[in-house]
């Protein structure tokens, strides 16, 4: 039985969709182009990405003559929103709370940072 795909982005499914944010719609080719300028990717492996970030609901897509052309379906905000749902729903049993407890306890977070962690918590409210 195949795997369910995972709802949250794989780096090379984030960075092809970093392509179609920055460039609002591109063909299979304009992102292996993008692409290729930092690092060699097939162009066949492009079309799989955006086959599956077309099935995931990330990116639609026309038929302009012979080509397809992409265009994301979420922003980048939303997408973010999602992998740190999964990541909070994953590993930290859905609780924030312990995503930003650990956070604090991780990293070296002077008093500047928490003070603005603060007020942006109280402007949520």
């Amino acid at each position: 039985m195949p795997r369910k795909p995972s709802v949250a982005l794989t780096e090379a499914e984030q960075r092809v969709m970093q392509v179609l944010w920055e460039t609002k719609e591109a063909s299979v080719r304009d992102v292996h182009e993008k692409l290729n300028k930092k690092r060699k990717l097939a162009y066949t492996t492009v079309l799989t990405i955006l086959k599956i970030l077309h099935d995931k609901g990330y990116a639609g897509n026309r038929k302009e003559g012979r080509a397809f052309i992409y265009i994301p379906l979420i922003t980048q905000q939303e997408a973010q929103q999602k992998a740190l749902s999964h990541l909070v729903k994953r590993f930290f049993g859905g609780s924030p709370q312990a995503l930003a407890q650990h956070l604090v306890e991780l990293e070296d977070i002077d008093l500047e940072d928490l003070a603005a962690l603060r007020e942006e918590i109280e402007t949520q409210k």
